[in-house]
């Protein structure tokens, strides 16, 4: 199991990100990749960040873990949470600490 990184994200700012739905795949377009502020612990693997993805749909999906998949990170189980609503869809976040 790869060991996401703030890193891994910060560069890919409005790319679209294939989601597992489970009765198929739906872009979501990462729009913000921040740290977040914590203490650094002895032992952590990484420092804490938040990423937030944008979904254009009238449906709004259940927190959950998701199948993501980039082509520049690969496959990856990710924790959404649904944020927000605007015009456009659902806000989503996901939190790696």
């Amino acid at each position: 199991m790869q060991i996401l990184t703030l890193e891994h994200f910060a560069s890919r700012l409005h790319e679209t990100f294939t989601v597992d739905l489970g009765h198929g795949k739906s872009p979501f377009v990462l729009i913000e990749a921040k740290p977040l502020a914590a203490p650094a612990l002895r032992g952590m693997l990484r420092a804490p960040f938040s990423l937030l993805f944008h979904h254009v749909s009238p449906v709004l999906f259940p927190q959950r873990i998701y199948q993501m998949e980039s082509p520049g990170i690969g496959d990856f189980g990710v924790f959404l949470v649904p944020v927000a609503r605007n015009q456009d869809g659902f806000l989503y976040q996901a939190v790696f600490n």
